[in-house]
């Protein structure tokens, strides 16, 4: 039977989520077929701490078409190669999760495998983080771009650090270069058809804005997915029981690192983020651990630098929509769900969400099987990314508090634990083929807090030991020599990117 396709989007809220949204939607859109519209208040202020990404953040950017440099100048960007943890496995450790890969794999048996093989047999071949070139390269505060494909320099993966509400106005100008039209308004009522349908907002001054498909970018209160259609809430507390932070920024001190650093605290966990212009930091914590002026307290006496704003409290509750797309309405960002920023994965999530609303783009009718595939997605999505955050707090030998026994001892879905037993055992890594986060990522995290296979795959004993150990100091020597030829990761940025604020 004949459709009517959707004419009219409209986005409700703005912050980093909307102006994603919007500026995908006009850059796959025909502006001449679709009017995308945006409805934002000044009112209301959006969350903006989000500073962090991952690697994926370049196939967004590049859908846009941004260059980077302008883009890196305009949002005091800097380039991030992964994340440090410290405190995290016991107090006093320290890794780092790098974006890059470690060493060469072979076509029959994984790098890490014939690594832990040359250590049960006691062969000086150094740590797991000697080969891995975007690891080294943050310890040694370097960046640099290969000039040609292949080789070793094009191993070095990154993303960025930038100012999450200048971002979004950057967007904001794009999306609106490309016919988005923006009103500011706050929304009072929604109105709906006798199926559940949204099909109007009103705002405060009356006036009446009539769409066809309705992307709920309001924040965590979720104005149409939760409050209008009541979609529901799964609960992660029991295994992420941190569901407070404060954020308060600071100026920049000491070297421009790059990389995130996250310091696990008493009753939850710290984030330092260098921007070009100022640093960022929070502390993510337990409510049930420690109250709110404790925790900005604490956050306060550890800023590298002169405070520049007062603290800003978010409450939240880690977990998500039973529903993200119902009727004609889809949750994009907090309004789909939370977890914790301790790998940066929240605007990842904006992304991911606008990217498969893009592939499953509908009629005005909403065929359930492309509402049905979204939030099966969604939710693979969303449960693949908790079970890696969960690690964190699980794999840790900590208890010396409340919070940290209480993670320590604590029960795990079993998708986690079976991957935990796994690599106990053999070092063997499986994952599903869409998991946001790779083998070595996996690998980096339980090895950097303590779970050392006990055994390697038999597989690894098909390679002669000598051969392997030769090869191994061969590439260990390589990754050094390719860090110690990149520069300095501030000098990089100032003849490249030097922020346009």
């Amino acid at each position: 039977m004949p459709t009517e396709p959707i004419r009219r989007v409209v986005i409700v809220g703005g912050g980093t989520s909307g102006w994603m949204a919007a500026a995908a939607l006009t850059r796959l859109l025909a502006a001449s077929q679709v009017s995308v519209t945006l409805v934002e208040s000044d009112d209301i202020g959006t969350i903006g701490v989000g500073e962090a990404t991952i690697p994926a953040i370049q196939n967004f950017n590049t859908i846009l078409g941004l260059d980077e440099a302008d883009f890196m100048r305009k949002t005091g960007a800097t380039f991030k190669l992964g994340i440090e943890f410290t405190d995290w496995g016991g107090l006093g450790e320290s890794y780092i999760h790098p974006f890059g890969t470690y060493g060469l794999d072979r076509p029959e048996v994984k790098f890490h495998q014939m690594w832990l093989k040359l250590r049960e047999h006691a062969a000086d071949v150094g740590e797991i983080s000697d080969y891995n070139l975007t690891l080294i390269a943050a310890r040694m505060n370097r960046f640099g771009k290969a000039k040609a494909k292949g080789g070793l320099a094009a191993s070095l993966r990154y993303a960025y650090h930038f100012d999450a509400a200048l971002y979004a106005r950057y967007l904001r100008a794009y999306s609106e270069a490309r016919g988005a039209l923006r009103i500011e308004g706050l929304v009072t009522e929604i109105r709906q058809d006798e199926k559940g349908f949204v099909t109007s907002l009103v705002l405060k001054d009356g006036r009446t804005l009539d769409g066809d498909l309705f992307l709920d970018c309001s924040g965590f209160r979720g104005l149409l997915i939760e409050q209008t259609l009541k979609a529901g809430y799964v609960d992660w507390t029991q295994w992420l029981p941190c569901d407070r932070a404060v954020a308060q920024p600071c100026e920049q001190a000491g070297p421009l690192l790059p990389y995130t650093r996250s310091m696990a605290d008493a009753a939850g966990w710290r984030w330092r983020i260098p921007l070009q212009h100022r640093v960022g930091n929070g502390y993510v914590y337990s409510s049930a651990h420690l109250d709110d002026e404790a925790a900005a307290a604490r956050l306060r006496e550890t800023l590298d630098g002169r405070a520049l704003a007062e603290p800003r409290f978010l409450r939240f509750k880690a977990g998500h929509r039973r529903t993200f797309w119902d009727k004609n309405v889809v949750a994009i960002g907090l309004a789909g769900g939370f977890i914790e920023p301790l790998e940066s994965t929240s605007i990842h999530l904006v992304q991911a969400a606008v990217t498969r609303l893009m592939r499953l783009f509908p009629d005005r009718d909403v065929n359930p099987a492309l509402r049905d595939e979204f939030n099966q997605a969604s939710r693979l999505e969303y449960e693949q990314i908790r079970d890696f955050i969960i690690l964190h707090y699980k794999a840790t030998k900590r208890d010396d508090t409340p919070l940290w026994r209480q993670c320590r001892d604590m029960d795990v879905p079993d998708s986690l634990k079976h991957k935990m037993e796994l690599f106990r055992d053999s070092g063997r890594i499986f994952r599903f083929k869409d998991d946001l986060f790779t083998e070595d990522s996996w690998m980096a995290v339980m090895l950097g807090q303590g779970i050392t296979p006990v055994r390697h795959d038999p597989v690894a004993d098909s390679i002669p030991a000598n051969d392997m150990k030769t090869a191994i100091l061969v590439l260990r020597s390589a990754v050094m020599k390719a860090a110690q030829a990149l520069p300095g990761h501030a000098d990089f940025i100032q003849s490249y990117c030097p922020a346009d604020l």
